[in-house]
């Protein structure tokens, strides 16, 4: 996986500007019936451009996977793969070749029946694509072939456990090959929902697709809303301008929603792993001594009551409770100062040591610096903090690598494979993760949970980072909407069992 793939991962680092007219209440038809067909979510990173072939930044899919741009198949709020546009799919016994039988029924906005053929021409978009993280993900394809108008085989040139999960998220998105409009304001997908508008630095407006194959959706118009500050979003929801804000972004002022009469308060998990990445190429942070001490020195559970309000799960590895090699290991180095600081003497730090801490300017980010930053001075690491805008983030520390300490949201499934790239900003080099991982992937499914779980305790006992805590599923809704998973475990805002009364 190569470095702009970072754009798939810092969903929650960019916030852009907005306008006023966002705090407004949304529009209403006739009357309560007019209400009860429109939804307005608010959120916090908007889409660079609308097409999901030109970049992998993860609000593209938040928007637009499952709702305007199907797969063959989905990822269920239980982490559970399901049919979508193929209604069903054989995999033969050396589990190199996927036949997938699509839907009958499935058509474009037009009318256009869905083929094999727009698979395969969807495939090949990503792979001539800007979107690293996809076109990472369908190299292991061989061939993709329409063998009729709704029968797909695709060749994988080895067993990949990995590639029919990808398949699932954006990589797997079908596009209208005859499509004549351009992806990047006018997406052209298969999906319950098409775009409406997009009113750069506002929101997105998405309207029913009456032509849709499937279960009519539920709503006539949704909006997604963008928020800069999310004080202003906390406010939009209060004066009744949101119906949903899709994730809290100040977890100190969640007791604004106390009232259940009006508000509810939906928690879960998300795949979302804040990370205190450790240059594992800087020069003290070689010393796995030195990145121990690190993780000894920092009390996590204070971190998260102080910084996120008690909300968030302390994990010790990357890997969220979602993923099926899930294990506790949050305990691996619990707080203990004195320990930090044996290890920096040993390591030959006793007179102290210097880090640079470089962040995007994010609440979870800012504030969790300046905590970490406190308690490793305790313990002799001087560390400076340097808050950078998301795109000088970009260029200085995920492209360049120059910082020693950075701390990031990763909310990409199943990222823990990032730590077999040792290209990727973090810079960890080690064989016997990059030889399990590779393994896992070809393995039998018992083989890959076993092989995986090997993966997360190496990289929790090398210290290979510090994973301060597991983002939570933090979503307020009024009470008048129902359906909202509690988990996160797509990309993807799923509106499909969303309903409002």
């Amino acid at each position: 996986m190569r470095l702009k793939s970072l754009r798939a991962l810092v969903c929650a680092v960019v916030a852009l500007t907005v306008l006023a007219a966002c705090t407004s209440p949304p529009s209403s038809g006739s009357g309560q019936d007019g209400a009860r067909q429109q939804l307005v979510v608010g959120a916090t990173l908007e889409p660079p451009t609308l097409d999901p072939s030109a970049s992998d930044a993860a609000s593209i899919p938040q928007v637009f996977l499952y709702n305007v741009y199907e797969t063959l198949l989905k990822v269920d709020s239980n982490g559970k793969m399901a049919p979508l546009l193929a209604e069903r799919w054989q995999i033969s016994p050396d589990r190199r070749t996927y036949t997938f039988t699509l839907q009958p029924s499935a058509v474009f906005p037009d009318g256009r029946p869905v083929t094999a053929t727009d698979a395969v021409w969807s495939m090949q978009r990503f792979r001539r694509g800007d979107n690293v993280a996809a076109k990472s993900q369908l190299a292991v394809v061989k061939s993709a072939k329409a063998k009729d108008d709704k029968t797909l085989v695709v060749t994988l040139a080895r067993p990949s456990n990995s590639w029919l999960f990808n398949m699932a998220s954006t990589a797997g998105m079908v596009f209208d090959s005859k499509a004549t409009s351009d992806f990047a304001t006018a997406p052209a997908g298969s999906g319950p929902y098409a775009l409406d508008r997009w009113t750069k630095g506002s929101e997105i407006v998405l309207k029913r697709n009456d032509a849709y194959w499937g279960d009519k959706a539920t709503f006539s118009r949704v909006t997604f809303r963008y928020f800069a500050d999310p004080n202003a979003e906390n406010s939009s929801m209060l004066s009744g301008g949101l119906d949903i804000i899709s994730s809290v972004q100040a977890p100190q002022a969640i007791n604004q929603f106390s009232d259940t009469s009006r508000y509810t308060v939906i928690e879960g998990t998300t795949n979302g792993e804040v990370v205190m990445a450790l240059n594992n190429q800087s020069k003290a942070l070689k010393d796995r001594r030195v990145r121990q001490a690190i993780n000894y020195a920092i009390d996590r559970k204070a971190l998260v009551d102080t910084v996120w309000n008690g909300k968030g799960t302390l994990i010790g590895s990357m890997v969220p409770p979602t993923d099926p090699w899930y294990e506790d290991l949050s305990n691996t180095y619990p707080y203990n100062p004195a320990k930090a600081r044996q290890l920096l003497k040993a390591a030959g730090y006793a007179g102290g040591l210097k880090l640079r801490m470089r962040v995007p300017v994010v609440p979870y980010a800012t504030s969790s610096a300046q905590f970490v930053a406190s308690q490793l001075n305790d313990v002799g690491v001087d560390v400076s903090i340097e808050e950078l805008e998301f795109p000088r983030w970009l260029d200085q520390v995920f492209t360049k690598a120059d910082y020693d300490l950075t701390i990031v949201n990763h909310v990409e499934p199943r990222d823990i494979v990032k730590y077999a790239d040792p290209s990727y900003y973090w810079r960890y080099d080690n064989p016997r993760v990059t030889k399990l991982v590779a393994e896992a992937d070809q393995g039998t499914q018992a083989e890959q949970i076993a092989k995986m779980k090997q993966v997360a305790r190496i990289l929790a006992d090398d210290a290979a980072a510090d994973w301060l805590f597991l983002f939570p599923n933090l979503v307020v809704t009024t009470t008048k909407v129902t359906g909202v998973p509690k988990n996160a475990t797509t990309l993807s805002f799923d509106l499909a069992g969303i309903a409002k009364t």
